[in-house]
């Protein structure tokens, strides 16, 4: 979902990491780092709902949302998140924040 609120519905195969997907589907995550964890632009608020499926953040992920605007109980690094069977249909949030610096 967009930080205006509006759904985008994206395809994605099991294996495939969050952030690129979304990044496929349009959605304004920079991901600077390209999933190194050196940064927070790939910040995504996962739904309540689906939070307590991902697996656990690392250390290093939380210590990366630490410098993340508009962080909240389930943000997570979607750079960090690995596609499952799962979790498909995962519901996500990108915060009004957000900004895409390849955008402009």
């Amino acid at each position: 979902m967009t930080a205006e609120g509006k759904l985008v519905l994206a395809e994605a195969e099991t294996g495939d990491v969050l952030l690129r997907v979304a990044q496929g589907a349009g959605m304004p995550l920079e991901g600077t780092c390209e999933g190194q964890m050196a940064c927070s632009t790939c910040h995504v608020i996962v739904s309540p709902d689906w939070f307590d499926r991902l697996e656990p953040a690392s250390m290093d992920e939380e210590d990366m949302l630490d410098l993340a605007a508009g962080v909240a109980r389930t943000s997570r690094l979607s750079c960090q998140i690995a596609l499952t069977d799962d979790l498909d249909g995962l519901e996500v949030r990108i915060p009004g924040v957000s900004r895409d610096m390849q955008i402009g």
